[in-house]
């Protein structure tokens, strides 16, 4: 009997039957073309989906498709949301109870990010997914599982897995803008830039919930003077506004769109699908956002350098609190960015403490120096370039005063930039402040040594990692609030955070007795990732992963900071 019967009989054996009898149909089904492997088996209808896998035997795409790692990603991406888009082209609705008749692939939104649910090699193909198996109550509807499984999902599969079903240039300039926007990436530096904005992106999204272009909006057009081109891979040339290294400020009156551009900036860490109006915005990958967060925990922090010799709180180079201030809890972030690694550093003052960021010469006269701690960041910010090579990119709304430390000014009307560095420096010069520098000694931090101890992935007996969308991280009893961390883009990514972070507190044992500190933990983490793919991050119990999506060192970093149980050693 040949699988494809096998499978028909089982199910026609079970219709009727109560749920558990799904589980006749764990194994492995030969399509000819492709395998299919039911791996896992829900326990009722109304339980996460069951789990499957493809293996397509004969890889027929192109091998200069996926020659490098950044098409492999990009190639395996292109095939995800074509897999995805067959999904809702022909499953419209639920068959049956709960989740039954559910189809599911781990998928992208705008971002091109490095998946655990598509793999592609030399001999094979191979998918990750979920479907939930139909019901109606806890009766088992064989037909319907019929449908979906001998139907249904081979019209997918050939629709979305074999290259000469797919069109050849659609996919091509997929895997191209991808390997385009890393090309891009690599001139940065040698450039002396942070970011650059392509002439034509369209930055402005449908809504403050949708990372989707707005149709109609203005297209963006670069500043004569801040104009650069910068080469393809291709050896074509591209023209955008470059953002110089240093201290940059984003300026402008309401609704003119600075926030826009730094969130463009700030998710151009990431290469964008095309058409998403943002594939040619790149910014380094060590960009981090920086904002206050009023009620997280610190662990151990040096933010001496921001604050020093505060009423009641102690010795502020290992400072630890769990319920920090605006002004604390952004030192804090700051600290914790450099720690990871980061030399960009990426603020709104709307989302930030403003005695954090400026303290004025009216209140310097009011308050006395003595008789604040808090070093605002207006008086390190230059320091930060010109020793540590630290940039920063800046929206300033309702402060003039970072005039005299900008390297770039920026004006934002109607969308459009402006390049006001002259502007501004005139204006500077002409209102000269009076205001005292109020920083203390150099600036300077210590790194710390995470405790893997400290932390506890399981909840009572059973191992707890997992997501609860993009915001919520679960480790063992606890849940770790990363509302405040910008730059996740998908629970994919969170739920990877996860098993980071697992990895380093249970079997890094080797790695471990050099007693390594954050940076070193976050080194370790991404080559591990590099040589090895994302599989190496799944716990016991979880091998090959179909969830998980590839984090950045500094999320990975912003969620062990904010573990409540984090202990760290200075």
């Amino acid at each position: 009997m040949e699988d494809k019967e096998k499978l028909t009989s089982i199910l026609k054996r079970i219709d009727g039957r109560g749920y558990k009898a799904y589980m006749d149909l764990k194994g492995i089904y030969d399509f000819h073309l492709y395998s299919l492997k039911i791996k896992h088996v829900q326990r009722d209808p109304f339980a996460s989906p069951s789990l499957l896998q493809v293996n397509v035997y004969d890889n027929s795409f192109p091998a200069e498709l996926y020659e490098n790692r950044n098409r492999k990603i990009a190639l395996e991406d292109y095939i995800s949301r074509v897999f995805k888009k067959g999904i809702y082209n022909l499953i419209t609705s639920r068959r049956g109870s709960g989740k039954s008749g559910i189809l599911h692939i781990d998928c992208g939104n705008q971002e091109i990010i490095q998946r655990s649910s598509v793999n592609i090699r030399e001999d094979k193909l191979e998918l990750r997914f979920q479907l939930g198996l139909p019901a109606r109550g806890r009766k088992i509807m064989g037909n319907e599982a019929q449908k979906i499984l001998i139907r249904i999902l081979p019209e997918i599969i050939f629709a979305s897995c074999f290259y000469l079903n797919l069109p050849a240039e659609e996919v091509a300039n997929h895997v191209q803008s991808y390997e385009d926007a890393e090309y891009l990436r690599g001139q940065l530096e040698e450039e002396g830039l942070v970011a650059f904005i392509a002439d034509g992106s369209i930055l402005p999204r449908q809504s403050g919930v949708s990372s989707k272009p707005l149709p109609g909006a203005i297209t963006f057009k670069s500043p004569n003077s801040l104009r650069i081109s910068l080469k393809t891979s291709r050896n074509e040339f591209i023209s955008g506004m470059g953002i110089p290294e240093g201290v940059s400020l984003i300026v402008g009156g309401g609704y003119h769109g600075k926030s826009t551009l730094l969130k463009a900036v700030e998710l151009g860490v990431y290469n964008h699908i095309p058409g998403d109006g943002r594939e040619l915005v790149i910014t380094r990958e060590d960009a981090v956002k920086i904002r206050a967060e009023d009620g997280r925990r610190v662990e151990k922090v040096d933010v001496e350098s921001f604050i020093r010799n505060p009423p009641g709180m102690g010795d502020t180079s290992k400072f630890s609190t769990d319920n920090a201030s605006g002004s604390t809890s952004q030192a804090a972030n700051i600290m914790e960015a450099l720690e990871a690694g980061s030399r960009l550093l990426l603020f709104d003052e709307d989302t930030s403490a403003s005695n954090f960021m400026i303290r004025d010469e009216r209140m310097q006269r009011l308050v006395s120096p003595d008789k604040e701690p808090i070093t605002p960041f207006i008086d390190r910010v230059d320091e930060l370039y010109q020793e540590e090579g630290i940039s920063s990119v800046l929206i300033m709304g309702g402060s003039g005063d970072y005039f005299q430390k900008a390297d770039t000014v920026v004006m934002m009307d109607h969308y459009q930039p402006q390049n006001v560095t002259q502007e501004a420096r005139k204006i500077a010069k002409e209102m000269p402040l009076n205001r005292r520098r109020e920083s203390q000694g150099s600036f300077s931090f210590r790194m710390r040594y995470p405790q893997p101890d400290s932390i506890n992935p399981l909840k009572g007996k059973r191992l707890k990692l997992d997501s609860k969308g993009v915001n919520q991280l679960l480790i063992g009893p606890e849940f770790v609030d990363l509302s405040q961390v910008e730059q996740l883009v998908e629970s994919s990514q969170t739920r990877a955070i996860g098993y980071a972070i697992y990895q380093f507190s249970q079997n890094m044992k080797d790695f471990l007795k050099r007693k390594p500190d954050m940076r070193e933990i976050l080194n370790n983490l991404e080559n591990k990732m590099n040589r090895e793919g994302l599989d190496f991050l799944a716990p016991p119990g979880r091998s090959q992963p179909h969830n998980i999506s590839r984090p950045r060192r500094y999320e990975i970093s912003a969620a062990m900071n904010r573990l409540q149980t984090l202990k760290v050693d200075n």
